[in-house]
């Protein structure tokens, strides 16, 4: 009989030579549970998505609860769906004045591809910038804004007129005008290995972007729905971007995400031409209602405002002598050993030891923490012991 293991290799498109190949049967809290029954502790939470742990009571309750209303209707924006107004109405009573009008979309990628598209609808100009070392996703306008040439290269032609800028180098804003359509950021670099912005660079960012008439994009994809200890990262820097991108945690482990911008600034998508962005299954009815029930509960319960503490309690006994250094913010924290041949080591023995981790796109010599935030204090300091054994062991 054919395994598992061989029909996937066989039947599933790969991304890699190396799959990491965790056969996996149930996830419940910060536990994934392979099918020998073994435990791992999830300290990638799904690359940030899932906040509240898998399997939150509250979220599949409201999956059920919907699909047994109804599923997709229509192509998105022509029927009036409950889960998507209610979600966005809740969604912009915690944002800016600003952000109050939501494009719900598909994925991450989807997200900056119409936050793209509309800036360049909106102000009539055609040049991006983006920073190097950042991640934006894999489609083609996304991959555009990827300064590696490693992950980009193989698929070129891309979109033309992309600058790229040093994160947090103030003199590198200079080169923003009044031929720039936008600037896009991730207000924290995620796959560069958790690089947090200096000197007030975000603010410094955005008054250039306001002289120029340039559109400020803020990439929350890793970084919201209290990530960073705030419900997104651009309130810690007390910024206001002219649109923000999410996704990731958005639909507490349903696949949902979403570009907000003003209504000004959106209705631009209703002329000139009709249509301006279409999605079929953006706001899916099931993943907006997973997605309010995500955001009913990072309100009410006591959940965002414990990140910094717990992320306290992490740093206090994290210490081992192969540790370089630890960096990040909130829950989002990226290890340095002392190479990258070191973290793939860290990485297998850990895995062995029922920790699943991961290392970043743009920065191999770190691996990554970023369980999910309902990590308990007793689960931390049994992280931190699993971790500590792991690295006595390589």
């Amino acid at each position: 009989m054919i395994s598992q293991r061989q029909l996937f290799l066989q039947h599933i498109g790969q991304t890699s030579e190396s799959p990491m190949m965790l056969e996996i049967e149930s996830a419940k809290g910060i536990y994934l549970i392979g099918a020998d029954g073994k435990k791992y502790i999830d300290l990638v939470a799904g690359v940030s998505v899932s906040n509240l742990g898998h399997s939150h009571p509250a979220i599949v309750k409201a999956v059920k609860l919907q699909a047994e209303k109804h599923m997709h209707l229509m192509v998105y924006g022509e029927i009036i769906q409950s889960p998507q107004v209610k979600f966005a109405e809740l969604l912009s009573s915690q944002l800016p004045d600003n952000l109050e009008s939501t494009y719900f979309v598909n994925s991450g990628s989807e997200a900056v591809e119409g936050a793209l598209k509309l800036a360049k609808r909106y102000t009539g100009r055609t040049e991006i910038i983006a920073f190097k070392n950042a991640y934006h996703g894999s489609t083609h306008g996304a991959l555009s804004l990827m300064s590696d040439d490693f992950f980009s290269i193989a698929f070129r032609p891309l979109l033309p007129n992309i600058k790229f800028l040093e994160f947090s180098n103030e003199a590198d804003l200079e080169q923003i005008s009044e031929k720039t359509a936008c600037v896009i950021v991730e207000p924290v670099q995620g796959e560069a290995g958790v690089i947090l912005p200096e000197n007030d660079f975000l603010k410094k960012l955005q008054n250039k972007c306001n002289e120029n008439g340039t559109l400020l994009i803020f990439d929350e994809i890793q970084t919201g729905f209290g990530r960073t200890g705030k419900l997104f990262a651009f309130q810690k820097y007390n910024v206001e971007p002219d649109i923000v991108t999410m996704a990731k945690a958005m639909g507490g482990g349903m696949p949902i995400g979403a570009f907000i911008s003003s209504k000004k600034i959106m209705d631009s998508f209703m002329t000139n031409p009709v249509l301006g962005h279409i999605t079929t299954f953006g706001g899916h009815p099931v993943s907006a209602a997973a997605a309010l029930a995500n955001l009913k509960v990072l309100l009410s319960e006591d959940i965002i405002n414990q990140v910094d503490r717990k992320a306290k309690l992490l740093l206090s006994i994290l210490k081992h002598d192969k540790i370089k250094s630890i960096r990040g913010v909130g829950l989002f924290y990226s290890v340095e050993l002392e190479s990258a041949e070191m973290v793939q080591k860290f990485f297998r023995k850990a895995i062995e030891n029922g920790i699943l981790t991961d290392w970043f796109l743009f920065n191999d010599k770190r691996f990554r923490i970023s369980p999910p935030l309902i990590i308990t204090d007793e689960e931390i300091k049994e992280t931190v012991r699993i971790i500590l054994k792991t690295l006595d062991e390589i």
